[in-house]
């Protein structure tokens, strides 16, 4: 080990780590850590500690404040006016669901590793490193993008609450560039990077700020629905504004619905910046399952009245994607105009508490994959006297900005919603392996072959349902697609025990519901379109690559000089995590 050069002290030593790649990807890229490990070794690698202030209270708030604005206010009118019409309402109430099992997945691997790693530390304690880093990679370029064009979002309500032209006074458009990437936003700039500094400052001030621009941005959310009731007519859930486009409340049929709720997942995506934040929590077997199931619950109901709110103002075909809400009202009489400005306000803040907490979020992610060692341990730093990721924090900040310059608000959309589902699709695989699975007493392959079996039935489901035409045939095989599955879930539950038991907080019905998780996160990525998948190939294929080239050299280094631990194997008894786990809490 004394001999042994790190792979990037010269040219020449990394040419010698490259011809080693083989031998390093078989040591490293399956290798697991631990929740002792996670919880002690690895985290104080950022140097100081992270305080733990945050209350029940706090992750609610966070997570409403880190879902609302970003899901009703950005989202809601392109599921509304290119997927499900009116049916819009069933897509949120069915992303809501699918987010609620997911976050039961979460919670449970929350509150036995309360770190700020998220789903990578997740899968990295089931799964290993490669597939962790591919995890969390996914998840920050999910994160930046949608911070990105949840900013240019920002942009067009402020111009809806000043009354002015986005297009033309709030943005200015450079020729020489490609269409889609012309339109130039200093605003949105501008307040991503306020945004980091606040964010650099201090967790419980961040806290505090998004709270109070939560409670003002609820308000906002009442008085929209309220009004929208009021001021709404209910024949707009089933008649089009052009007799020439499709009626009904069911105007694109249930593939619309479903292809909806896949296009409004992005509006959950801000319950998982709140899993990330565990490790700044109190008391986190009693506060994390409040805070982030009750997050869930309560966005979600108040997503499904404002998408019924926005259904009923205007019909599906005259909805504005860009600004559906405002742009209801600027439709109505002139008496009623003065309320597009209003709302404006409202988003405006509920925009600017969805950037906050999912900024939080995505530094605290950067943060443990530093510690981890397989991107450079800067981004791993604590600072001693803000106890924040400052060095995270500032990178993802600039990157953010950097893309909301110039990128419009429907390119950004469009990449986002596979890596979301995709993660969320990991998670509950997790779940289930880790509650049967014990590393080096347990023979996986029961649970591995019941995982890939029922994943196997699903995408055989989904793909029916995409592309089958109708008929008794297609109903048949769509039954027993679904038979078949229950089935194997079934005979997995009775045959395989589990082999260990949550000592705080676990999913309830194992392995139940994270089976429907995993059902759910399936059928929403069949419902997205070919191009998605192509970008999500292009970049999973660039995370394989820096892994090859990069990380897993780094993380063999790491190995060998003592900072990580070795490959899979070590088997860290569950009475002993118990014991470090309540010291620490």
């Amino acid at each position: 080990m004394g001999s042994h050069s790190p792979s990037f002290s010269s040219f020449k030593s990394y040419l010698r780590a490259l011809s080693d790649t083989p031998n390093r990807l078989s040591r490293r890229a399956c290798s697991v850590s631990t929740s002792l490990e996670e919880t002690s070794r690895v985290r104080a690698r950022s140097g100081s500690d992270m305080k733990r202030t945050l209350r029940w209270y706090d992750l609610i708030g966070l997570g409403v404040g880190g879902m609302v604005g970003a899901g009703v206010f950005v989202t809601s009118g392109h599921a509304s006016r290119l997927c499900a019409g009116p049916a819009v309402v069933l897509s949120y109430a069915i992303a809501g669901l699918c987010a609620l099992l997911s976050a039961f997945c979460y919670t449970e691997f929350a509150v036995d590793m309360p770190v700020a790693g998220g789903a990578f530390s997740y899968i990295r304690v089931t799964f290993g490193e490669f597939l962790a880093f591919l995890t969390g990679s996914n998840l920050i370029i999910d994160y930046v993008l949608s911070n990105a064009a949840v900013a240019r979002g920002f942009t067009d309500y402020l111009g809806t609450a000043l009354g002015l032209s986005t297009h033309t006074q709030l943005r200015f458009t450079i020729h020489g560039l490609p269409k889609g990437y012309n339109e130039i936003d200093l605003i949105a700039v501008a307040v991503v990077l306020l945004l980091t500094l606040v964010i650099c400052y201090s967790t419980r001030e961040s806290s505090w700020l998004n709270m109070v621009l939560t409670v003002l941005h609820i308000l906002f959310i009442v008085f929209v629905i309220v009004v929208g009731f009021w001021r709404g007519d209910w024949n707009n859930f089933t008649e089009p504004g052009n007799p020439k486009n499709a009626g009904g409340f069911f105007p694109f049929g249930a593939s619309g619905v479903f292809n909806g709720a896949a296009m409004v997942y992005l509006s959950y995506i801000g319950y998982d910046a709140v899993s990330t934040m565990a490790e700044e929590v109190k008391d986190p077997v009693k506060n994390i399952p409040i805070g982030v199931s009750g997050s869930v619950i309560l966005v979600t109901v108040l997503y499904c009245l404002m998408a019924a709110s926005m259904s009923s103002l205007l019909p599906y075909d005259m909805i504005d994607p860009e600004a559906p809400f405002s742009g209801a009202f600027r439709e109505g009489s002139s008496g009623w105009r003065w309320v597009s400005n209003v709302i404006g306000v409202g988003a405006s803040f509920g925009i600017l508490t969805s950037l906050l907490v999912a900024m939080l979020g995505q530094a605290r992610y950067m943060c443990v994959i530093g510690r981890s060692c397989v991107v450079p341990s800067w981004f791993a730093r604590v600072h001693h006297s803000t106890s924040t990721p400052v060095n995270a924090s500032a990178f993802l900040g600039i990157f953010t900005a950097a893309i909301a310059l110039f990128t419009d608000l429907n390119i950004l959309l469009k990449f986002v919603s596979i890596g979301t589902l995709f993660i969320f699709y990991m998670v509950a695989n997790a779940v289930i392996y880790r509650r049967y699975v014990t590393v080096g007493t347990t023979n996986p392959w029961p649970t591995l072959s019941f995982l890939l079996c029922f994943s196997l039935t699903s995408v055989i489901f989904t793909l029916l349902w995409q592309f089958a035409p109708s008929g008794k045939p297609k109903g048949f095989m769509l039954g027993s697609c679904i038979a078949v599955a229950i089935g194997v879930v079934q005979v997995f539950h009775f045959m395989v025990p589990q082999a260990r038991k949550p000592e705080f907080w676990g999913v309830p019905f194992m392995p139940w519901i994270p089976s429907i998780s995993i059902f759910l996160n399936i059928f929403l990525l069949g419902a997205l379109d070919r191009p998605s998948y192509v970008r999500f190939g292009f970049f999973s294929a660039l995370v394989v690559l820096v892994y090859v080239l990069y990380s897993v050299h780094s993380s063999f280094d790491a190995e060998e000089d003592g900072t990580l631990g070795q490959k899979t194997g070590e088997s860290t008894k569950e009475s002993v995590e118990s014991e470090d786990y309540t010291l620490k809490v």
